[in-house]
């Protein structure tokens, strides 16, 4: 069947690892990075199949300890965005952790950092280092800023990224800018890198080379917020205001009962919701079967709309909507979104059993592909949970592993 998932339904239990499935199944990706950005698109990669070490210091990645938990280290935010890892606890300042990493980079295909480049560079590990020790690896920066800019250096977090990206002078106002409460900078760049490092793979099958990626924040925000919202600005000199004025009039409207989004969207759309409302004279007065009379009206348009909303329930607007082929959904509170209809019945919300945080849910993996489907098959990792495991095959033996771990160099979990 297209897009098949994995059936979790007949196997709810994550206490045994299933042979990772995906296109990238065969894949092997050092993910030494933390926080939100990377280890998502890291989780994105492991989802479609690669196995992805998750390389952490001794005290670990910092967002295992944020949020809700239910054991220290084991925060709900950071089982969202690191299943399908294994966890390799090293302190890479200590001369054998080096060691130990050095004797991976040869057996990956990847290596991934958000490390800034030039701190990568004086740990040993920056690009020229790594591609020497293997001439095929895709070596991914995740960074804040573009590393051929004078904002190379900054830090970056998902707030600083919005307030320089312009969006959130879109969200808001240019006089009073409003962030989008989600670290959707991080998402969407953690999205972009999972793309990036699939197409330098695709890439090194056809020439047989690695190379250097770099996915910088601001620059990509910035491109993605100006899609639309450069308005007049996409010319030069300008034609117009910058900004998407149909996005500022579009908002949830009050229906006699609660609150839904309706948003015809043609002129067809607006044409069958005005007849239906019974004012069709709207039609012609607003103009709305011509896209730019509509276009300039569109704040008149939606304040019509919002005015009769309150008219009908919010269940009769959802028949009246479907019935006309017209946009329309109602609103699902964050805390029960698993039970949304359409979520519900593609059972996208996975309840597992993680063998040592119990009962979790998680999102299963969005991306569909015929004839490699993804998979959930690791339970999100303890700390240094599997780096006996990782050294092992990397060559070592257990008395040097338990050396190792005697000189501070690795962690056990």
């Amino acid at each position: 069947m297209y897009g098949r998932r994995q059936n979790l339904a007949d196997s709810p239990s994550w206490t045994a690892m299933t042979t990772p499935t995906g296109p990238l199944a065969g894949i092997r990706i050092l993910d030494l990075t933390s926080v939100l950005f990377g280890p998502y698109a890291a989780q994105i990669l492991g989802d479609w199949g690669a196995d992805v070490i998750k390389v952490e210091s001794l005290a670990g990645d910092m967002w295992r300890y944020s949020g809700a938990f239910r054991h220290r280290g084991m925060g709900g935010q950071f089982m969202a965005v690191n299943r399908n890892k294994r966890s390799l606890a090293l302190d890479l300042k200590h001369p054998h952790g080096k060691a130990a990493l050095r004797r991976l980079i040869p057996g990956a295909d990847v290596l991934l950092s958000n490390v800034r480049p030039a701190a990568m560079a004086r740990l040993g590990f920056g690009y020229e280092d790594c591609c020497a020790l293997n001439p095929r690896l895709i070596y991914a920066a995740a960074t804040g800023f573009g590393q051929d800019g004078p904002w190379a250096a900054r830090p970056a977090f998902d707030e600083i990224i919005q307030a320089a990206s312009g969006l959130a002078s879109s969200i808001g106002s240019d006089d009073e800018p409003h962030f989008v409460p989600s670290l959707i900078g991080d998402k969407i760049c953690g999205q972009a890198l999972a793309g990036a490092v699939s197409a330098a793979l695709f890439s090194r099958e056809r020439t047989g080379r690695g190379q250097f990626v770099e996915v910088p924040m601001l620059e990509t925000i910035a491109g993605f917020n100006s899609i639309e919202m450069l308005g007049g600005y996409a010319f030069d000199p300008p034609i117009g205001p910058a900004g998407y004025k149909r996005m500022k009039e579009r908002r949830p409207v009050r229906t006699k009962d609660g609150w839904m989004t309706m948003l015809p969207y043609s002129g067809d759309n607006w044409c069958a919701f005005f007849t239906a409302v019974g004012r069709a004279e709207l039609i012609d007065e607003l103009q709305v079967r011509d896209p730019v009379a509509r276009a300039e009206n569109i704040d008149r348009i939606y304040a019509a709309m919002n005015e009769i909303a309150p008219s009908r329930t919010t269940a009769e607007w959802e028949e009246l909507l479907l019935r006309l082929d017209v946009p329309h959904t109602s609103f699902a509170r964050i805390s029960e979104v698993a039970e949304q209809e359409h979520l519900k019945a593609v059972d996208y919300f996975a309840a597992i059993d993680h063998p040592s945080e119990g009962r979790i849910r998680q999102a299963r993996p969005a991306t569909k592909f015929s004839e490699e489907p993804p998979s959930l098959h690791r339970p999100t990792p303890r700390l240094g949970e599997h780096s006996r495991e990782v050294l092992l095959e990397a060559g070592y033996s257990d008395d040097e592993i338990d050396a190792l771990v005697d000189a501070g160099a690795v962690g056990e979990g």
